[in-house]
């Protein structure tokens, strides 16, 4: 293979920046592509060239492989890294760049057909003798064979999508009368997400861990694993924190796994970086799950154990070049753990959440590694996956790396959108994570129905905003004068007067009052409760205050509508000041007018003007950053107005469908 000197990464985000970084320590030049939602995105600001590629939908940017090609021509770049997701796993892509001349930095196109489709996959893997989980891969596709075969293998089972992963287009059925629902469910993901409705069975493992090995093969005959990582703290089967190495993997468990991957790659003659996926039941016996053929969301906990670059690894093999390890020199070193932070908000079922950044601000402790491709003032947009950024701890210890990344969480500010960091802080301290003991089933066995752990704000939280907020208004205010001396701030000559704000958060609301007594200490008044407040120090966007004596960190921001947002103890909270108002909004739901809860394209309508539904009743489903929502009947009535039509965008809040209730549900 010919010398690579500029490599075009074909992606956005996190892992565009984090393929970049590599390129360019390596001296390669990096080319960017992008869309005009991205056109201000950190991966675009850090490439030495960047092309548009089309409009926000990833249909007509990200996935549209001809456009792709065509930059890396007009471009001149040698090489094409795909990342993760979009064309990544598009066997048609990767014969289009080796027919164009241009090296695909990834395995062949051979292999990512055979491994893309999970059913030809496990025949070959069944053949190869690797353990696979007992289920249903056949040639018929139609209802009528999956629901034999599910018969056959006995409930639960899992439907998967053949042609992708990620949990899209993957439903747990736990009964029959559920499976023909869950069928259509997963073919319409799948068809969206992948461009193929193909379905498997596979008998559900109870509780299992999901422990995956990453697998990396040269041109040259050589096959190793860089031992595993442990994958199973997941929500509706999409992976929200991995650690490596595996809390109870042994020495002779990591070698059967080991070379069961290592055969698995072998078997299908495999180039480059690869994840061979297994489920680890309570008896320790394993089974093939799928293979992945890229470069995982999680490999920097598989690079912080081992000390490897996985993406300059991936550009040797690209280059023709033997990898330069080999399996007796992989060693592995303390324990690494990363979570995913994701734009959702957790009191509303997880449901995608968009809008501008306030503030991206990452905690500077040491033993940390962020991959991120947000900044400040960044839009987080609905058309694309809602994950924003990647936060890893390492440590000696594997309880040493669990307190780092908790103490990151508390230290770390995403301001804007809502988001899980707290809910990713609860996971880290629930007793079965800490005791490492997590199965598939410990967010559903810890959390239950509700992940959202909302803790209401004490009078002292309340009373911080409060004030944080009465030095940010002072601040501005006297930026804008023509001269204030320092000594005169707080300085009234009418003497003390009260600063009143009416702070909504959730469903509450909270008068506060804030009376100054010198230049750095107030008297707040929340409800019927004083509470003093020196402040120690206030930066931009940091403050450390003495509440009551009490030593009180806080990072904080004053978002352009006027909003509220501070974050201590590794919570966020939003604080709503509805003074000087003209009328305060109404919350809509429950009263038969059906809005969407989320940005997003409309994919199906189930409903028409004059039929009856109860409440419960699937309406339409929408269609946000790749994952299907069912929008579901609130109410019993009459359907009287439909206002949407398939195909269009709907922004969070927009009136979808009105019901008129039912006389006898009032």
């Amino acid at each position: 293979m010919s010398e690579i000197k500029s490599i075009l990464v074909a992606n956005r985000g996190e892992i565009a920046v984090r393929v970049m970084r590599t390129a360019r320590a390596l001296g390669y030049r990096s080319i960017a592509v992008y869309s005009e939602a991205d056109a201000g995105a950190p991966h675009v600001e850090m490439a030495d060239g960047a092309v548009l590629i089309g409009p926000p939908p990833v249909s007509e940017s990200y996935l549209d492989a001809d456009r792709i090609l065509e930059a890396a021509r007009s471009t001149g770049a040698d090489a094409i890294h795909p990342g993760y997701g979009f064309l990544s796993e598009n066997a048609a892509f990767a014969r289009a760049c080796e027919k164009e001349g241009i090296v695909f930095i990834g395995p062949g196109s051979a292999a990512i057909d055979l491994m893309g489709n999970k059913a030809e996959a496990k025949r070959r893997m069944i053949a190869a003798g690797v353990p696979c989980v007992p289920g249903y891969e056949g040639l018929d596709p139609s209802d009528e064979a999956l629901l034999e075969a599910a018969r056959e293998i006995g409930f639960p089972v899992m439907v998967k999508a053949a042609a992708g992963g990620g949990g899209r287009g993957m439903r747990l059925v736990s009964a029959e009368r559920d499976l023909l629902g869950a069928l259509g469910l997963a073919r319409a993901e799948s068809k969206s997400a992948f461009g193929s409705d193909e379905l498997i069975l596979e008998r559900a493992v109870v509780r299992p861990r999901h422990v995956e090995v990453q697998v990396f093969a040269d041109c040259h005959g050589h096959v190793i694993h860089l031992a595993e990582r442990d994958c199973s703290v997941q929500r509706r089967h999409q992976k929200v924190i991995e650690e490596a190495p595996c809390p109870v993997m042994t020495k002779e468990l990591r070698d059967h796994m080991g070379k069961a991957a290592v055969e698995a790659a072998r078997s299908i003659d495999y180039r480059g970086a690869g994840t061979v996926e297994f489920l680890l039941d309570e008896a320790g016996r394993f089974y093939f799950l799928e293979m992945n053929t890229r470069l995982q969301v999680e490999h920097p906990v598989t690079e912080m154990i081992t000390g490897l670059d996985l993406v300059e690894l991936q550009i040797r093999v690209a280059e023709g070049k033997p990898l330069g390890v080999r399996q007796h020199e992989v060693s592995i070193s303390g324990h690494a753990i990363e979570v995913r932070l994701y734009a959702e908000d957790p009191s509303q079922d997880f449901l995608p959440s968009t809008g501008t950044v306030e503030l991206w601000k990452p905690s500077e402790r040491e033993g940390l590694r962020f991959d991120s491709g947000i900044r400040t003032g960044l839009d987080v947009s609905p058309f694309y996956d809602p994950m924003v950024a990647k936060i890893i701890a390492w440590a000696p210890t594997r309880e040493a790396a669990r307190r780092r990344l908790v103490a990151c969480l508390e230290e770390t500010a995403f301001f804007g959108p809502r988001s899980n960091q707290s809910f990713l802080r609860d996971c880290l301290e629930t007793p079965t994570f800490i005791a490492g003991e997590s199965t598939t089933a410990l967010i559903e066995e810890e959390f239950g129905g509700s992940c959202a752990r909302d803790v209401p704000p004490s009078s002292a939280d309340v009373a911080v905003a409060a004030v944080l907020e009465f030095i940010d208004e002072r601040e501005t205010a006297r930026a804008a004068a023509v001269a204030v001396a320092a000594p005169l701030s707080n300085w009234s000559s009418t003497g003390r007067l009260a600063t009143h704000y009416r702070y909504r958060f959730g469903d509450d609301e909270c008068d506060v009052a804030v009376s100054t007594r010198s230049v750095t200490t107030y008297s707040v008044r929340v409800g019927e409760v004083e509470i003093a407040i020196d402040s120690m120090s206030v930066a931009a966007s940091e403050a450390v205050l003495r509440v009551d004596g009490k030593r009180f960190r806080a990072i904080f921001k004053r978002a352009g509508d006027g909003r509220m947002h501070v974050s201590s103890g590794g919570r966020t909270r939003v604080f709503e000041n509805l003074l000087g108002r003209a009328e305060f909004e109404e919350s809509a739901g429950g009263d038969g007018r059906v809005v969407a809860p989320m940005h997003g394209i409309v994919v199906e309508i189930l409903v028409g003007v004059g039929d009856e539904v109860c409440k419960g009743d699937r309406l339409c489903v929408v269609e946000a950053m790749k994952m299907h929502h069912e929008i579901l009947a609130e109410v019993d009535g009459e359907v009287t107005d439909v206002l949407v039509q398939v195909a269009d965008q709907v922004a969070a809040g927009q009136p979808l469908l009105e019901i008129t209730e039912a006389e006898d549900a009032k």
